[in-house]
């Protein structure tokens, strides 16, 4: 594995929500990638001004990449008074992995103590459900996530792996790639839709995926491009790993590279993972 590798995420500004608790405001980077509807908005238009809360949210919601990056530390600045239109939305939403800044909204919600036992007790396995009949919500893993414990998160990820991969894997400790077929492609959706949906769409397979194909399949410099090598050192687990969405794009979630590319590369070649995101 790449000795995974970390550059410490940088503490942001904080603002005081309700009780003087800080709350963090999210990093800019984490919304470049965002994707869903990107209308245009009124060109030049203030965020403030006499719109109430939910029209800006309804605002940055509806704006491009861009616009969403510009306005999101104001939003942030509203505090409580967020807190009503954000569940609004959230109760009016159809539960899918279909737009990133949702996942952030519901991570910024999570840092407050009684946001987040009022989102546990209205979705107590996560607000992204299972995919399918049979197929777990995995709520251990998207209750990190929420959480932004990103660390916890990749352990988990790499512990479920095993476990879909099979009995041998989970007994030798690792996966083989010649296993990856076996694993279940609405598992390892599921899996890479709450990486892609709580980083706002910057981390999961889907988005390795692109990013070795931007490097036209050259695997030293996807390392580069993850974080994950430099100077053709592996990088060194888990220290040097940065645990947050200030990351490289695709930075998590980690997969072991001492055996070679090729678990890596049978899973970004999963049918989970290799399709078009419109048929996620």
């Amino acid at each position: 594995m790449p000795l995974k590798a970390e550059i410490l995420g940088r503490a942001g500004p904080w603002q005081l929500a309700a009780g003087g608790r800080p709350l963090r405001y999210w990093p800019l980077a984490c919304l470049v990638t965002l994707s869903g509807p990107s209308p245009s908005t009124a060109a030049g238009a203030p965020l403030g001004g006499a719109l109430e809360p939910k029209e800006l949210l309804d605002r940055f919601l509806a704006g491009s990449n861009r616009q969403r990056q510009r306005e999101w530390p104001q939003l942030q600045q509203l505090g409580p008074k967020l807190f009503d239109p954000l569940w609004q939305l959230l109760s009016s939403q159809e539960r899918q992995a279909s737009n990133g800044a949702i996942g952030l909204l519901l991570q910024w919600l999570a840092q407050d103590p009684q946001q987040l036992q009022l989102l546990e007790s209205r979705w107590p396995g996560g607000w992204l459900p299972n995919p399918g009949p049979g197929i777990p919500a995995y709520g251990e893993l998207q209750k990190a996530l929420l959480l932004g414990q990103f660390e916890e998160a990749d352990r988990l990820t790499s512990a479920f792996l095993r476990q879909l991969a099979g009995t041998a894997a989970e007994q030798r400790g690792y996966v083989y790639f010649s296993e990856v077929t076996a694993i279940p492609r609405l598992d390892l959706s599921h899996l890479d839709d709450l990486w892609w949906f709580y980083s706002g769409g910057r981390y999961g397979f889907r988005v390795q995926r692109r990013l070795l194909e931007q490097c036209g399949g050259r695997w030293e410099e996807l390392w580069g491009r993850l974080g994950w090598k430099a100077a053709g050192i592996w990088t060194r687990y888990p220290r040097s790993f940065n645990w947050s969405l200030e990351a490289p794009e695709g930075h998590l979630p980690l997969v072991n590279q001492l055996r070679g590319v090729r678990l890596l590369d049978a899973l970004l070649k999963h049918p989970a993972i290799d399709r078009p995101t419109a048929d996620r």
